[in-house]
């Protein structure tokens, strides 16, 4: 039985290569700067990171699935997180907050469909949500960032697809920089098992901490200086069993202190340049 949570075994997870997003040194070119990328990446770079990194996942078990590439979808089609939630019902289809991340949930929903799953719902306009900005704490508990990519219309629709036997926390997430840069729920914290979450606690609001609270969920805090290069997006492949970016020893070390299994990949090309860590390069489909 499929479980709704951010820890549990990855079982079956979508991924698209970068050979597939990125396709081309002229498509990165032609791409990285309107898409607010940090620096251009480099193909064949990107296309050994990614390699790495998909036999990590292959290597804890999990049935990758691999997203095709299609001419609608620009470089972020590489962080398939957002454009598709899964829920006890099915898969609900996400309106982007970014319009030309749009046609990423259609290309994407053809392929699981294909796999036998079924659509309980879609956010449709004005109405927007992505999926970094969602996560499961167990099935009758989720939470939902209210931020610069997903807003309050795309909060009530989502509300009523889950139904009444899902608590929807709100949280209210602070504003990023540049209306166009990320900052989902998932910039601020990831679930690591059960009883425990790594977070950045100066974005945390104090009523979100104390749900939590509530919920019985300790905590791991990320240090200052390894929030910006992304030491709050960690994976979990299952309880306590983690993927993060490497260069983060203050996260490292906590988590292993923690009991934590940590497994770590280079991601200077696939994540640090487009600010997609390993949770936005994957989209888990079934956890047991």
């Amino acid at each position: 039985m499929s479980q709704f949570n951010e820890y549990s075994s990855i079982k079956q997870v979508a991924v698209r290569h970068s050979k597939d997003a990125f396709v081309s040194q002229e498509k990165l070119s032609a791409e990285w700067t309107p898409l607010r990328f940090h620096s251009m990446p480099l193909i064949d770079q990107s296309n050994d990171e990614f390699d790495l990194f998909r036999q990590i996942l292959s290597d804890s078990g999990a049935e990758i699935i691999d997203l095709p590439p299609a001419d609608s979808l620009t470089i972020d089609s590489i962080y398939p997180r957002d454009n598709i939630l899964v829920s006890p019902k099915g898969l609900i289809l996400c309106n982007m907050g970014r319009a030309t991340r749009t046609p990423e949930a259609a290309v994407n929903m053809s392929v699981y469909k294909s796999l036998g799953y079924t659509v309980a719902g879609e956010i449709v306009s004005p109405g927007t949500l992505e999926g970094g900005d969602f996560i499961w704490l167990d099935k009758n508990h989720a939470a939902v960032g209210l931020g610069p990519r997903t807003n309050s219309e795309g909060i009530r629709q989502l509300k009523i697809i889950l139904g009444d036997s899902v608590h929807l926390e709100v949280v209210a997430l602070p504003e990023p920089d540049h209306p166009d840069d990320v900052l989902h729920l998932m910039s601020i914290i990831s679930p690591i098992d059960q009883d425990l979450a790594l977070i950045y606690r100066p974005f945390m609001p104090a009523s979100f901490i104390s749900w939590l609270d509530e919920l019985s969920v300790q905590f791991i805090e990320v240090p200052e200086d390894e929030y910006l290069p992304m030491g709050c997006n960690v994976l979990a492949l299952g309880p306590r069993q983690v993927i993060m970016l490497e260069n983060l020893p203050g996260v490292k070390d906590r988590l292993e202190a923690a009991g934590c299994s940590v497994r770590t990949y280079s991601g200077i090309e696939i994540s640090r340049k487009g600010e997609g860590g390993p949770t936005c390069l994957t989209r888990p489909l079934i956890r047991q």
